[in-house]
């Protein structure tokens, strides 16, 4: 399964993508905050959005699963 992670703990703040979305590589796929700032989440390569693992508001730790792609 490809599945992108976070990085760092922080709160879910926005989700860009939508199940079935088409993403490039690079592209923002969440937003998060952590220590007050604004960090965004890309995908290191292209793909489909299988399934979103998280919510907006949601507290992840680094490591978490965010997204699966196909």
């Amino acid at each position: 399964m490809n599945f992108i992670y976070a990085e760092m703990a922080g709160k879910i703040l926005e989700i860009c993508v939508h199940v079935g979305d088409v993403i490039d590589p690079d592209q923002d796929v969440i937003i998060m905050e952590s220590m007050k700032m604004q960090i965004p989440v890309a995908t290191a390569k292209a793909g489909r959005i299988k399934t979103i693992v998280v919510s907006v508001g949601q507290f992840v730790n680094e490591g978490d699963a965010l997204v699966e792609l196909e």
